[in-house]
């Protein structure tokens, strides 16, 4: 700052409130300091304005999954990607953490409350993890993706309309003459895995068991799945699979065992990422708005670190129909 200031002919003092927003500067000087940064390459010591401000301009993004599975999966990049640059735009870095084992979440958990970050973006959350105890207890401003099991009136969330989204989805299958439909879930202590299997039971009311099988999301649970239903159920005709990937693999076991879809057995999906407009057929789904939840989890997780109260958001979601059911 003593270099810039030399450089510009003006005072240390006239740097540092450029450096903070330029108040009380006039524009000639504000010009001369702007040219003076430029030439001298100065660049502002985060650490040490960080001691000062209690403030370290950062975020941290919790993925509490394995670590694959950030990889595999395009809603988690699409939700990165998305808040990423929202944060941008205010000037603060997100700094990706994955936390796939209950070690990892209470490790990380100490980290992001030691003054690391500012607050924290929790994504895929399961039921009776320690983590938001964790964050809660230490008093980080955190916002979670999707409804937080069993803390719902005590912390921030965005969440898209799951149950409402699976009721849509079945309703569809049933407006196509399907009687005979399946669910493939996502896992159980996720609020997406519980509030699908709800939408899709306020639909077919009380179900055969033998109808229903869980997944973990990924892929190749869809595929095990899949072929467990087929067992369990050979008449079979429409399985309503909660994500994209998942319905994937699901596809992948039918053509494998020489099922044709739709014209055996139907399948729908739920996300409209990336893998439903590749995999043939094209996959009915349903949308998630990804955009507007990491437009609204930054909003929630700024405002909190302004100070503001716990708030919730849920998104509609909306039908998609193309070739697969």
């Amino acid at each position: 700052m003593d270099d810039v200031a030399a450089v510009a002919g003006v005072s240390r003092g006239t740097v540092s409130r450029v450096l903070n927003g330029g108040h009380n500067v006039s524009g000639p000087a504000l010009e001369a300091v702007e040219r003076a940064i430029r030439k001298t390459g100065y660049v502002v010591n985060q650490h040490a304005r960080s001691l000062v401000t209690q403030r370290s301009d950062s975020v941290a993004f919790i993925l509490s999954e394995p670590q694959d599975r950030l990889f595999e999966d395009p809603n988690f990049n699409n939700l990165l990607r998305g808040c990423t640059q929202i944060l941008a735009e205010h000037d603060i870095t997100l700094l990706l953490t994955v936390a796939g084992t209950s070690a990892d979440r209470k490790r990380i958990g100490r980290w992001v409350t030691a003054g690391h970050v500012d607050g924290a973006l929790v994504v895929s959350n399961h039921l009776g993890s320690p983590l938001l105890d964790e964050l809660k207890g230490r008093g980080l401003p955190f916002v979670v993706c999707g409804r937080p099991l069993g803390h719902e009136r005590e912390v921030s969330y965005v969440a898209a309309d799951d149950r409402d989204g699976a009721r849509q989805m079945v309703v569809h299958l049933r407006s196509r003459g399907y009687q005979r439909i399946g669910i493939i879930t996502g896992p159980l202590d996720t609020s997406g895995g519980v509030d699908r299997l709800a939408g899709y039971r306020d639909v077919v009311g009380d179900v055969d068991p033998a109808l229903i099988e869980a997944g973990d999301y990924s892929q190749a649970s869809g595929e095990a799945a899949m072929e467990r239903l087929l067992r369990a159920g050979p008449d079979l005709d429409a399985v309503f699979v909660c994500s994209d990937l998942m319905a994937a693999g699901a596809i992948t076991y039918l053509q494998r065992i020489g099922k044709r879809v739709p014209d055996d057995i139907a399948i729908a999906g739920f996300d409209d990422s990336k893998v439903a407009t590749t995999i043939t057929p094209r996959l009915t789904t349903i949308r998630q708005p990804f955009g507007r939840v990491s437009q609204e989890m930054v909003r929630l997780l700024l405002a909190h670190i302004a100070g503001e109260q716990h708030a919730a958001v849920i998104l509609p979601t909306e039908l998609v129909i193309r070739e697969s059911a």
